[in-house]
């Protein structure tokens, strides 16, 4: 179920962001979706399968997934 989103949200001043939730038993492996700077990802600009995997993964925090954090993305 691994997914990942490969542009964030653009921002003023052109940052662009996404949430990742790291895995916590597979290094290097997690789900990533565009947001903004606080974290908020735009549910209605996901893909159904991407919607998916979003709520699936902050279900599972704490116990597939760590707690997201929100990354600036380089261009």
């Amino acid at each position: 179920m691994e997914s990942k989103l490969s542009h964030g949200l653009s921002i003023a001043g052109g940052a662009h962001y996404e949430l990742r939730f790291q895995s916590l038993y597979h290094a290097g492996r997690g789900l990533a979706f565009p947001c903004d700077a606080r974290g908020e990802v735009p549910l209605d600009d996901l893909s159904p399968r991407a919607l998916e995997n979003y709520l699936f993964a902050r279900a599972v925090i704490g116990d597939e997934y760590s707690t997201p954090e929100v990354r600036e993305c380089g261009d």
